[in-house]
């Protein structure tokens, strides 16, 4: 009877006790905290402009209240009006309320220019103020996106620990604590995995390659035995090669820590020189012009992956005339590999399915000598996991362009 699977762990609880007699309003949210901030400082911004604005009024109505002229010996003179000096009542009572017009008109138009420079001014730093304050109380969502990137770089061991009220942003800061460490445990388990099921399932192949190549050494064995101890034998050997291809998927999966200075063009060479045999039994010719290309990243997966592609492209050829070309560059600040190659023409529907697992584009790709169907899967885990990416195109005439981009 199958084991029941244990139920789903509860989210984690608020760091405020719900039970508490506490009235939704009264919490220091977010959203009081900064309505009280903002309406304080707008409420503060226009109390200093009223009262900038009652002063500026008060002098201009001071200075259009004093008259601009006065009666000396029995003669109407003025300093700031242009008054004549001989003229009839209405003409001096016309002449005096123009002057008085214009006066107050110029108060009006001082006060309104000045005023304009003040809210000018009070809008400059209450928005100064307001940048100030806002940076302030978001500061807690900087640590987040911070801490966030951090992980993204695969350090699971960095956490937040926010302090100060609590509120929406503490919550979300210990609900995100709380999902590193969750995670952390998931890959240390899935780390611990990989690590026992590399050692649990090499040693029965090895003990049964050791077995098989001991039984074939005996010149004495019956042809029927040698027959299929060499069956057995391949198989073993396809086995460990699963084996094995499964864990680099595995580990290929997460992303690199501890990056150095490859050239993928000394990788390609590598690569062309472990299938240079192969090749010259298959009758392909491997052409190519290898420039430098150096990235940060993991020389043994980087490796991994040309050669993959490198044996695809020597395996997956035509029977006669085929050829192999391994070029690398620097292409747009990125390193590019590029291995095109002859074979079968492949239907660009089909191109999505070369890169999944035990995926294969014909049946007649599944002989033995043509590996397990983890090449592409490997190499597409093990480009993501430098940040770059792989993409595959089909040539004209049969065969595929394989290009590999990473990040120098």
């Amino acid at each position: 009877m199958a084991a029941t699977p244990a139920p789903p762990q509860a989210p984690p609880k608020p760091t405020w006790d719900p039970r508490r007699p506490q009235a939704p309003w009264l919490r220091p949210t977010i959203r009081i905290r900064l309505t009280l901030l903002y309406g304080g400082m707008f409420l503060i911004a226009g109390i200093l402009l009223l009262s900038i604005i009652y002063l500026l009024a008060a002098q201009a109505l001071n200075v259009g209240s004093d008259l601009p002229f006065k009666i000396v010996e029995g003669k109407v003179t003025s300093t700031i009006c242009n008054l004549p000096d001989q003229a009839s009542p209405a003409e001096f009572n016309n002449a005096m309320n123009q002057c008085v017009n214009e006066q107050r008109q110029h108060a009006l138009d001082n006060l309104l220019s000045r005023s304009l420079l003040a809210l000018l001014g009070l809008a400059i730093i209450a928005f100064a103020f307001g940048y100030a304050m806002a940076g302030r109380v978001l500061s807690p969502l900087g640590r987040i996106t911070r801490t966030a990137r951090a992980v993204a770089g695969s350090d699971l061991s960095r956490r937040i620990e926010l302090d100060g009220p609590d509120d929406e942003l503490k919550e979300l800061a210990d609900t995100f604590d709380d999902m590193l460490e969750r995670l952390q445990r998931a890959f240390t388990a899935q780390q611990r995995f990989v690590g026992n099921a590399s050692h649990e399932l090499r040693t029965p192949l090895a003990i049964n390659r050791t077995l098989l190549e001991v039984h074939l050494s005996d010149p004495n064995a019956p042809v029927e035995l040698q027959q299929l101890g060499k069956t057995l034998l391949a198989t073993n050997e396809r086995s460990e090669q699963l084996v094995e291809g499964l864990l680099l998927l595995a580990r290929s999966d997460n992303q690199i820590v501890e990056r150095k200075p490859v050239d993928l063009a000394e990788v390609a060479t590598q690569a062309i020189d472990q299938v240079h045999g192969e090749a010259e039994a298959k009758g392909v010719v491997i052409r190519g012009e290898q420039k430098p290309a150096v990235v940060q990243g993991n020389g043994v997966l980087l490796e991994r992956i040309a050669l993959n592609l490198v044996q695809n492209a020597v395996r997956y050829n035509v029977p006669e005339n085929g050829w192999v070309e391994v070029t690398t560059e620097i292409q747009h600040g990125q390193a590019v590999l590029v291995v095109s190659n002859t074979g079968p023409v492949v239907p660009a529907y089909e191109i999505d399915n070369l890169f999944e697992p035990f995926r294969r584009l014909r049946t007649e790709r599944t002989g033995s000598d043509k590996g397990v169907g983890l090449g592409l899967s490997i190499a597409r885990s093990v480009a993501r996991a430098h940040g770059g990416h792989i993409s595959a195109q089909p040539r004209d005439g049969g065969g595929l362009v394989m290009r590999v981009t990473l990040p120098v």
